[in-house]
């Protein structure tokens, strides 16, 4: 194994000991990542090198010019080393950076994150792309040959068989029995289970000469002597020709219809950016409100997000500006689901998972929780509304919103949630909260 070889094999264990999932999102750098990629810190360990000798000795080999200092690294492995390459490259230690993050795509981020918290969010497809065949278990009367459920239509013919047929020739010895009449034989038959007519019986009476009538001197002198035949017997001695086959019990299999379905989801984020969201407050709400963006981006086809910020008044931002904006206006938390309300007018609830996420320091306006946003809560038809509250001091007087809202839906609601994030130790319990509040029937 060569000195590149134990590199890679540095770089793998470096990878292994990337820091763990819930510390990142507690306490990491969330605005590394990307949209479409999310760049863990991992904890390298350090890289094996060469060093000059600290004695200066000489002999045999020492070169005449550019000696290296005593304790210069020397012999570090430069891309292109041993395979044509001109040389050129970076100085050691130049090519670190690529070693101090581990990159997951959203895809790996849920699923980890599902198994780090207990999750299992199945969201579901609005949104029918493609209508493709399926197996073929469904039935209809008509169809082509080759499509005939002839097994079916076997069984069918058979239970037929089992419940109409019977040994006649032993029901026309049961005729010649001293003192039978069509009367008793028919009463017999009854006791028997065999399913015959009283005017079939008549006939075989009739056809029976006279000097045969009195054959058997009873029913058990009978069965002793003649052996009775089974439908079942009598249907492997005769094979399935006799299976009596009826054009209704013909049924042809065609096959289900699939419907894929794209699952499509729109998130909407709102935050409050008045005076009284200080910094700590907008980074806790950055960082509840990160992981849940790169989660839902992994858990489904397309993810789009709307970015809504407010004080007294509401207006869109892109992501950039969302978790830095500051205003020193006062709160009105209605005016943001008013604009949320419009903007998703562009995102039919027959085809769209919807997610409200709005978060803030539950500061609001008086009675604009009670008269404008339940109401609109109720109005805006969603897979989840969830409010965040950041209060890293604990509740202030007037910092009722959350409150309000648990009151009115309850803490068992199934499309809202409330959440309380007064730390970094509190993100990962409001994430769970959130995401094992949405009710699996609506995803």
């Amino acid at each position: 194994m060569g000195l590149r070889d134990d590199l890679e094999r540095f770089r793998e264990v470096g990878e292994q000991r990337r820091e763990d999932l819930a510390d990142f999102i507690k306490y990491g750098d969330l605005g590394s990542g990307r949209p479409d990629g999310i760049q863990i810190p991992v904890k390298i360990v350090s890289l094996p090198e060469f060093e000059y000798d600290q004695r200066d000795q000489g002999g045999v080999g020492q070169g005449d010019g550019d000696t290296p200092d005593v304790g210069q690294p020397v012999g570090q492995p430069q891309p292109g080393d041993g395979d044509g390459d001109d040389g050129d490259g970076d100085e050691p230690g130049e090519e670190g950076g690529e070693h101090e993050y581990y990159e997951m795509d959203p895809e790996e981020f849920a699923q980890e994150l599902d198994e780090e918290l207990g999750l299992d969010l199945e969201p579901k497809g609005k949104t029918v792309v493609e209508e493709k065949e399926g197996p073929f278990t469904d039935l209809t009367r008509t169809g082509p040959d080759s499509t005939l459920d002839f097994e079916r239509m076997f069984k069918e013919g058979l239970k037929r068989k089992l419940a109409m047929d019977f040994d006649e020739e032993f029901l026309r010895e049961v005729c010649k029995v001293e003192g039978f009449g069509p009367r008793d034989v028919f009463e017999w038959a009854r006791g028997e289970n065999l399913p015959v007519s009283m005017a079939w019986i008549e006939d075989a009476y009739d056809e029976i000469p006279a000097d045969e009538l009195d054959t058997w001197r009873s029913v058990a002198e009978l069965e002793e002597n003649v052996e009775r035949e089974s439908v079942q017997q009598k249907i492997r001695r005769e094979g399935i020709k006799h299976v009596p086959f009826r054009r209704e019990d013909e049924r042809y299999r065609y096959p289900e219809i699939i419907e894929e379905k794209e699952k499509n989801v729109v998130v909407v984020n709102i935050r409050d950016v008045s005076g009284s969201m200080r910094e700590k407050k907008r980074e806790l709400v950055e960082r509840t409100f990160t992981p849940l963006d790169w989660y839902l981006t992994g858990k489904y086809d397309n993810a789009e997000f709307v970015y809504i910020a407010h004080d007294a008044e509401a207006w869109e931002v892109d992501r950039e500006e969302f978790f830095g904006i500051r205003s020193g206006g006062g709160t009105k938390i209605s005016s943001a689901y008013e604009l949320a309300e419009q903007l998703l007018e562009e995102y039919p609830w027959s085809d769209w998972n919807r997610y409200v996420f709005a978060a803030g320091d539950s500061e609001n306006s008086s009675n604009d929780t009670e008269e404008q946003v339940i109401p609109l809560m109720e109005k805006i038809p969603a897979n989840l509304h969830a409010y965040v509250e950041t209060q890293p001091s604990g509740n202030a007087i007037n910092a009722t919103h959350a409150e309000e809202l648990e009151r009115h839906f309850g803490r068992d609601a199934e499309d809202v949630a409330v959440a309380y994030v007064n730390g970094a130790d509190d993100v990962t319990d409001a994430i769970y909260e959130i995401l094992s509040t949405e009710d699996d029937t609506d995803a």
